[in-house]
Protein backbone atom coordinates (compact mmCIF):
# COMPACT_ATOMS: atom_id res chain seq x y z
CA UNK A 1 0.00 0.00 0.00
CA UNK A 2 1.63 3.79 -0.93
CA UNK A 3 2.08 6.18 1.80
CA UNK A 4 -0.88 8.41 0.13
CA UNK A 5 -3.79 5.49 0.41
CA UNK A 6 -1.83 4.25 3.63
CA UNK A 7 -2.37 8.02 5.34
CA UNK A 8 -5.71 8.60 3.87
CA UNK A 9 -6.57 5.02 5.29
CA UNK A 10 -5.31 5.82 9.04
CA UNK A 11 -7.32 9.44 8.40
CA UNK A 12 -10.40 8.09 7.59
CA UNK A 13 -10.29 5.42 10.52
CA UNK A 14 -9.31 8.12 13.29
CA UNK A 15 -11.73 10.80 12.19
CA UNK A 16 -14.23 7.52 12.68
CA UNK A 17 -13.09 6.63 15.87
CA UNK A 18 -12.22 9.79 17.20
CA UNK A 19 -15.14 11.40 16.74
CA UNK A 20 -17.60 9.03 17.78
CA UNK A 21 -15.46 7.78 20.90
CA UNK A 22 -13.63 10.48 21.74
CA UNK A 23 -9.65 10.96 21.43
CA UNK A 24 -8.61 9.10 24.82
CA UNK A 25 -10.63 6.52 24.74
CA UNK A 26 -9.44 5.42 21.51
CA UNK A 27 -5.91 3.98 20.88
CA UNK A 28 -3.08 3.68 18.31
CA UNK A 29 -4.26 -0.01 18.02
CA UNK A 30 -7.88 0.23 17.85
CA UNK A 31 -7.20 2.53 14.21
CA UNK A 32 -4.10 0.47 13.12
CA UNK A 33 -6.97 -2.20 13.57
CA UNK A 34 -9.59 -0.22 11.79
CA UNK A 35 -7.47 0.69 8.93
CA UNK A 36 -5.73 -2.33 8.64
CA UNK A 37 -2.45 -1.05 8.18
CA UNK A 38 0.61 -2.79 10.86
CA UNK A 39 1.25 -0.70 14.07
CA UNK A 40 5.39 -0.06 12.09
CA UNK A 41 3.43 1.97 9.38
CA UNK A 42 1.11 3.69 11.41
CA UNK A 43 4.08 5.10 13.48
CA UNK A 44 5.72 5.57 10.04
CA UNK A 45 3.28 8.23 8.99
CA UNK A 46 1.96 9.82 12.47
CA UNK A 47 5.05 9.12 15.26
CA UNK A 48 2.65 10.14 17.93
CA UNK A 49 -1.02 10.07 18.66
CA UNK A 50 -0.83 13.93 19.22
CA UNK A 51 0.71 13.86 15.64
CA UNK A 52 -2.18 12.12 14.45
CA UNK A 53 -5.01 14.09 16.11
CA UNK A 54 -3.34 16.93 14.89
CA UNK A 55 -3.57 15.69 11.08
CA UNK A 56 -7.36 14.17 12.22
CA UNK A 57 -8.07 17.84 13.03
CA UNK A 58 -6.54 20.01 10.09
CA UNK A 59 -8.54 17.31 7.59
CA UNK A 60 -11.29 18.02 9.56
CA UNK A 61 -11.46 21.55 9.04
CA UNK A 62 -10.44 21.87 5.71
CA UNK A 63 -13.32 19.16 4.72
CA UNK A 64 -16.09 20.89 6.74
CA UNK A 65 -15.32 24.26 6.02
CA UNK A 66 -15.05 23.18 2.57
CA UNK A 67 -18.66 21.19 2.59
CA UNK A 68 -20.18 24.32 3.98
CA UNK A 69 -18.62 26.66 1.14
CA UNK A 70 -20.17 24.56 -1.33
CA UNK A 71 -23.46 24.53 0.05
CA UNK A 72 -23.73 27.75 0.33
CA UNK A 73 -21.94 28.87 -3.02
CA UNK A 74 -24.81 26.87 -4.61
CA UNK A 75 -27.35 28.76 -3.10
CA UNK A 76 -28.67 31.31 -5.50
CA UNK A 77 -29.33 34.62 -3.89
CA UNK A 78 -29.17 37.42 -1.87
CA UNK A 79 -25.98 38.08 0.08
CA UNK A 80 -28.24 37.66 3.72
CA UNK A 81 -29.53 34.49 1.77
CA UNK A 82 -26.28 33.17 1.62
CA UNK A 83 -26.08 33.92 5.04
CA UNK A 84 -28.62 32.34 6.29
CA UNK A 85 -27.77 29.21 4.33
CA UNK A 86 -25.15 28.52 6.73
CA UNK A 87 -27.65 28.12 9.11
CA UNK A 88 -29.74 25.29 6.89
CA UNK A 89 -26.19 23.44 6.39
CA UNK A 90 -25.74 23.41 10.07
CA UNK A 91 -29.40 22.00 10.65
CA UNK A 92 -28.43 19.13 8.19
CA UNK A 93 -25.20 18.25 9.92
CA UNK A 94 -26.98 18.47 13.37
CA UNK A 95 -29.62 16.13 11.96
CA UNK A 96 -26.93 13.23 10.88
CA UNK A 97 -26.88 10.24 12.16
CA UNK A 98 -23.40 10.21 14.75
CA UNK A 99 -23.47 13.74 14.94
CA UNK A 100 -21.34 14.71 18.31
CA UNK A 101 -21.06 18.40 18.16
CA UNK A 102 -17.68 20.17 17.27
CA UNK A 103 -14.64 17.65 16.82
CA UNK A 104 -12.34 20.87 17.65
CA UNK A 105 -14.14 21.78 21.01
CA UNK A 106 -14.48 18.26 21.87
CA UNK A 107 -10.66 17.31 21.36
CA UNK A 108 -10.19 20.50 22.77
CA UNK A 109 -12.37 19.39 26.18
CA UNK A 110 -10.17 16.26 26.60
CA UNK A 111 -7.10 16.55 26.12
CA UNK A 112 -7.05 20.72 26.97
CA UNK A 113 -3.32 22.52 27.32
CA UNK A 114 -1.87 19.28 27.34
CA UNK A 115 -2.17 19.32 23.82
CA UNK A 116 -0.28 22.46 22.29
CA UNK A 117 -1.44 21.23 18.78
CA UNK A 118 -4.72 20.13 19.34
CA UNK A 119 -5.85 23.72 21.26
CA UNK A 120 -4.04 25.60 17.92
CA UNK A 121 -6.11 23.24 15.54
CA UNK A 122 -8.99 24.50 17.70
CA UNK A 123 -8.31 28.29 17.63
CA UNK A 124 -7.52 28.09 13.47
CA UNK A 125 -10.76 26.33 13.04
CA UNK A 126 -13.05 28.88 15.08
CA UNK A 127 -11.23 31.75 13.40
CA UNK A 128 -11.44 30.03 9.84
CA UNK A 129 -15.02 29.73 10.39
CA UNK A 130 -15.42 33.30 12.07
CA UNK A 131 -13.51 34.88 8.69
CA UNK A 132 -15.70 32.78 6.38
CA UNK A 133 -19.16 34.08 8.27
CA UNK A 134 -17.32 37.93 8.28
CA UNK A 135 -16.96 37.68 4.67
CA UNK A 136 -20.59 36.78 3.93
CA UNK A 137 -21.80 39.45 6.39
CA UNK A 138 -19.46 42.09 4.56
CA UNK A 139 -21.37 41.06 1.14
CA UNK A 140 -24.75 41.33 2.92
CA UNK A 141 -23.89 44.53 3.50
CA UNK A 142 -23.80 44.16 7.32
CA UNK A 143 -22.04 46.44 9.97
CA UNK A 144 -18.56 46.18 11.68
CA UNK A 145 -19.03 42.79 13.98
CA UNK A 146 -21.56 41.08 12.43
CA UNK A 147 -19.49 38.32 11.53
CA UNK A 148 -18.18 37.61 14.88
CA UNK A 149 -21.94 37.40 16.17
CA UNK A 150 -22.91 34.79 13.45
CA UNK A 151 -20.17 33.18 14.69
CA UNK A 152 -21.25 33.14 18.04
CA UNK A 153 -24.63 32.28 16.59
CA UNK A 154 -23.42 29.02 14.78
CA UNK A 155 -21.44 28.22 17.80
CA UNK A 156 -23.87 27.93 20.39
CA UNK A 157 -26.04 26.09 17.88
CA UNK A 158 -24.06 23.99 17.40
CA UNK A 159 -23.11 23.13 21.10
CA UNK A 160 -27.10 23.09 21.73
CA UNK A 161 -28.02 20.50 18.75
CA UNK A 162 -24.74 18.59 20.57
CA UNK A 163 -26.35 18.27 24.23
CA UNK A 164 -29.92 18.03 23.16
CA UNK A 165 -29.54 16.00 20.25
CA UNK A 166 -32.02 18.32 17.86
CA UNK A 167 -31.12 20.12 14.80
CA UNK A 168 -33.86 22.48 16.59
CA UNK A 169 -30.95 25.09 17.40
CA UNK A 170 -30.00 25.59 13.95
CA UNK A 171 -33.53 27.25 13.19
CA UNK A 172 -32.99 29.15 16.09
CA UNK A 173 -29.89 30.48 15.52
CA UNK A 174 -30.80 31.23 12.11
CA UNK A 175 -34.09 33.28 12.93
CA UNK A 176 -31.38 35.56 15.12
CA UNK A 177 -29.15 36.02 12.15
CA UNK A 178 -31.88 36.74 10.18
CA UNK A 179 -33.26 39.61 12.72
CA UNK A 180 -29.35 40.92 13.20
CA UNK A 181 -29.10 41.42 9.23
CA UNK A 182 -32.31 43.19 8.84
CA UNK A 183 -31.51 45.36 11.98
CA UNK A 184 -28.06 46.27 10.74
CA UNK A 185 -29.57 47.22 7.16
CA UNK A 186 -28.42 44.39 5.19
CA UNK A 187 -28.70 43.63 1.62
CA UNK A 188 -31.20 40.64 1.36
Amino acid sequence: MDTDAARTRILDAAEELFYAQGVQAVGMDAVRTTAGVTLRRLYQLFPSKDDLVEAYLDRRDRRWLADLADHVDAVAGTPAGRVLAVYDWLADWFARPGFRGCAFVNSYGELGATAPGVAAAARRHKEALRDYLTGLADDAGGPAGTGVRLALLAEGAITLAALTRTPAPAAEAREVARLLLTGAGART
